[in-house]
């Protein structure tokens, strides 16, 4: 499935690749619609469906993943309410294994988030996954979400790499084909990035959801 032997450079993302999404589902489809409505004192049912569809509206943009924005926009306190259910953050299975294999292996191995710091920094606080990598890098110190294709581009000036000795991996189609565009030479699709929701079928990358078939040789 992988040429390891034309990868130098890893780059992974965190949230449903790394880290179990079911966390972030869970928190924006369910906590935060009751949050919201106990906060504004609303009836939960009535307005759930607007949050999400508000929410869904900005799908794909930075925004989408901006605590501030939300927390500005819905007028509660969003990094706060992601801490009242931080025990489920979690890794997804195989990924402490995977990472020590990619170190062991002396690949350089960055983390390329899309997640707001503040988000980024809980779960780091949780899993400490910062220390199994060289590097984080946060879209939003560039104010361009990876599914613009230009956020490689200013990647690429704080992170020199050959794209085409580069492997990405990724839960989300649209980022996967950004990547694509720019270059990168072998993408990798996650299947299942919430444990709580069935696999997905993956057309135009190739794709897994165990780790373990696509270790990379010591």
């Amino acid at each position: 499935m992988l040429d390891w032997q034309a990868v130098d450079t890893v780059m992974l993302d965190m949230d449903g690749t790394l880290l179990d999404l079911h966390f972030d589902s869970h928190f924006w489809l369910e906590f935060l619609p009751r949050r919201y409505a106990e906060i504004h004192g609303l009836d939960l049912e009535q307005s759930r469906a607007p949050l999400i569809e508000r929410i869904m509206s900005e799908r794909g943009s930075l925004n989408w993943y901006c605590l501030d924005y939300w927390s500005e926009q819905l007028e509660v306190p969003i990094a706060e309410l992601k801490r009242e259910i931080a025990d489920r953050i979690g890794y997804r299975p195989g990924v402490e294994v995977f990472l020590e294999r990619l170190r062991a292996s002396g690949r350089r191995t960055l983390i390329v988030t899309n997640a707001h710091r503040d988000s980024l920094n809980l779960k780091i606080e949780k899993t400490a996954i910062d220390q199994q990598v060289d590097l984080v890098i946060c879209s939003h110190d560039f104010g361009l979400p990876k599914e613009d294709v230009r956020f490689w581009t200013k990647l690429q000036e704080v992170e020199p790499f050959n794209p085409q000795r580069t492997l990405f991996v990724d839960d989300s189609l649209p980022v996967l084909e950004s990547a694509r565009r720019f270059g990168i030479a072998q993408l990798l699709c996650i299947t299942t990035p919430d444990s709580q929701m069935p696999s997905r079928v993956i057309d135009g990358f190739d794709a897994t959801d165990d780790f373990s078939e696509v270790m990379p040789p010591l």
